[in-house]
């Protein structure tokens, strides 16, 4: 159903409600209107990287993990599994009377936030800190959450609008500051894309203010550049609870029938929280205009016309077998496999599984579910564990050892051991004794980095381990025994000792239930690892600029003025694909790059083209460079071929202070490989990009 049909039917029904009924509908759980044939609906749904918090479905990696993947093809598909799975649940749900939260067919995602500081313990829930990244996937999941038929599958939510990404325990009050640059140039893109690319039919307020109003009635972000520039249609939801945060935190207002009215007339259209229980209390007092009620009630009922909650559609038929069936699974063991990122291997990797008798197993993840599901999590019918993944791989063939070692935070796993060091290193480093490899798993989970109230204050006070882990990471490498690590975590941490003493490092995030399975195989070179770092793996948090600084200067890879530790868009395979030359042609409205590019060795895996742009003229360029282009490719070994890749005219614009978009220049240089073309990446990689001129 087109909008304009849908906008019709919603406008005559609204005509038939009550003030107080319409004043009803604009809470996230809005009660059912019987005499008019509108059961109850609630608005809140969660489906970060899977159907979430409403019983079993397929559990994918979580969102930075996909992120690693650098394929749209994947994300179009996982968004495209989500709202089959959602709309299955749904369809048996509501047939049975349950309609409660976590239940409906409105997904508040994705998080297409920009991951500006490692510390930020949502980063998790993000596509990481390049704006280009992040739009490419966030278009492409919202489009195969919603479809493409004649109703939504689902509705997608873009949030946290807009510069949200900590600190979490300030976020009720804190107030961001960015600069228009940054704004145009960083955390607006995302968003952008996602409304006048994928349509996304709502987007989600953030809990903080920017630039001095609250991202939830914000003048400027709701309606100069969400409804006016970007021609939005859709309707807006508060982050849970945060009106009540305009009187309570920001104290912008008065009380909450004052709140009530800011969201209401800045445009905010359904209340994550309770405040607009009181809007019937701001209209008798005058506050309100019932037509703010009437604009509102409307886009949400057009937003159910649209997902033909009042029609018999085709979708209605989507059956209960959907859900986390083989052929979903497969995708997920698919995303579990591009997601992961090789940052070291000394040669150690793959493992040969007749050649090792033993293999040691160790660490607080290891064996940890939780460790598999990152936040925003679903539930799955199984779980593979590394080291049930590793165990189920060698079977027979070896004898697996295994010791949880530490407690991912607490010193020691037992209440009555001495709490002067952990309680299990002499098991560990008997396991080193009696292993010829160790896997060393360590990382964090969501009690350790996450949402405020769900993992303390959610974010990193430092990008080091626990320290339980350290000293537990210290005694296996003084064990002398080769060491694989494997770091399980949502963010980038320190691994300068890992990358020192380590043989291997691999990055495995938060890899989805059944991840340890895909990890194992990756140890053992059933699969190539393939995964890029969409964020950047900094030395220390000694590099980085105050955490409450929004400015993007001294952030990310294209402002970093820096050495990484592992660079963004940095990863290693066990192939060795490099690129040989690169030409360009065309206009900036139709650039086309041709990239020859070859796999000199003698394994076959898939890997990421990367294209880049530095303006070579603009003041207004971004400091190194940007990612304009990606692509993801199979080589065979020893395979040579030639790839075409289109550029977006936007990338080669600049924004001046003022936040003005526009092109600039006339003479650019483009780089391609398989990496940034930094010299760090080229020291890790042993492989330089190619690079050529281009004048529009």
């Amino acid at each position: 159903m087109d909008r304009q049909e849908a906008k019709r039917r919603a406008t005559e029904l609204v005509a038939k409600m009550t003030l107080e009924e319409k004043a009803s509908q604009l809470r996230y759980d809005a009660p059912a209107i019987e005499r008019l044939g509108i059961p109850e609906y609630n608005w809140w749904n969660e489906a970060l990287h899977g159907v979430a918090r409403a019983g079993t479905a397929t559990m994918f990696p979580q969102s930075i993990g996909m992120a690693a993947s650098f394929d749209e093809d994947l994300l179009l598909r996982i968004g495209e599994i989500i709202g089959i799975e959602g709309r299955a649940k749904y369809n048996i749900q509501s047939k049975l009377g349950d309609r409660d939260c976590y239940k409906g067919l409105t997904f508040w995602s994705p998080n297409v936030n920009i991951f500006r500081d490692p510390r930020w313990g949502r980063g998790q829930e993000t596509y990481g800190e390049d704006p280009y990244l992040t739009s490419r996937l966030g278009v492409q999941f919202v489009k195969g959450i919603q479809g493409d038929g004649e109703y939504l599958r689902a509705a997608a939510c873009a949030k946290h609008f807009a510069v949200h990404s900590g600190p979490e325990p300030e976020r009720h009050s804190f107030n961001a500051i960015a600069s228009k640059k940054d704004m145009e140039e960083t955390y607006l893109p995302a968003f952008e894309a996602c409304v006048t690319e994928a349509k996304v039919e709502s987007v989600m307020g953030a809990y903080n203010r920017t630039n001095g109003e609250p991202c939830c009635a914000h003048e400027v972000l709701m309606n100069e550049y969400l409804r006016g520039k970007w021609g939005f249609d859709g309707h807006y939801v508060s982050d849970c609870w945060a009106i009540k945060d305009f009187h309570e935190f920001h104290k912008i207002t008065e009380c909450p029938e004052h709140s009530v009215k800011l969201a209401l007339e800045k445009g905010c259209d359904v209340n994550c929280g309770c405040t607009y229980q009181r809007i019937l209390d701001a209209h008798a007092q005058g506050l309100i205009d019932e037509k703010y009620i009437d604009r509102s009630c409307i886009r949400l009922f057009t937003t159910r016309f649209m997902l033909g909650m009042f029609d018999n559609t085709e979708l209605d038929k989507i059956p209960f077998e959907k859900v986390e069936c083989k052929e979903h699974i497969d995708v997920a063991h698919r995303a579990a496999r591009e997601s992961v990122v090789m940052l070291k291997n000394d040669g150690i990797l793959p493992l040969k599984k007749d050649a090792i008798k033993t293999i040691g197993v160790i660490g607080p993840n290891a064996n940890s579910r939780m460790a598999l599901i990152g936040n925003y999590h679903g539930t799955s019918s199984r779980y593979t564990t590394i080291l049930e993944g590793i165990q189920d791989y060698v079977g027979d063939s070896a004898r697996v050892y295994y010791s949880e070692g530490t407690h991912v935070w607490y010193l020691t796993l037992e209440g009555l051991s001495k709490k002067d060091k952990p309680d299990q290193l002499a098991e560990v480093t008997t396991v080193c004794e009696h292993s010829d490899v160790v896997v060393l798993v360590v990382g964090l989970n969501e009690k350790c980095e996450g949402e405020e109230g769900d993992a303390g204050n959610g974010d990193k006070d430092s990008l080091q381990l626990p320290e339980p882990q350290r000293i537990l990471m210290d005694t296996v490498f003084a064990s002398g025994k080769p060491v694989i690590l494997v770091s399980m975590t949502g963010s980038a941490i320190d691994l300068r000792v890992a990358n020192e003493k380590a043989n291997a490092i691999i990055q495995a995030w938060y890899p989805g239930a059944r991840g340890g399975k895909d990890i194992a195989e990756i140890l053992f070179g059933e699969v190539s690892p393939s995964g890029k770092l969409p964020v950047t793996f900094y030395n220390s948090d000694a590099d980085l600029p105050d955490f409450r600084d929004y400015s993007m200067a001294n952030r990310t890879y294209r402002y970093f003025e820096g050495t990484p530790l592992f660079p963004f868009g940095f990863g290693l395979t066990y192939g060795n694909c490099k690129a040989t030359a690169i030409t360009a042609s065309g206009e900036s409205s139709n650039t086309k790059v041709s990239v020859t590019i070859k796999n000199d060795s003698a394994v076959s895996t898939e890997d990421v083209l990367q294209i880049y742009i530095k303006d070579e003229e603009s003041e207004f360029a971004v400091r190194n460079y940007s990612l304009c282009a990606f692509k993801r490719v199979k080589l065979a070994a020893g395979e040579e071929k030639q790839v075409e890749i289109d550029i977006n005219e936007r990338a080669f614009t600049s924004v001046n202070d003022d936040g003005e978009r526009a092109i600039r220049s006339k003479k650019f240089t483009l780089f391609a490989g398989f990496s940034q073309p930094d010299s760090r990446s080229c020291e890790l990689t042993g492989n330089g990009a190619v690079s050529t001129s281009f004048s529009l």
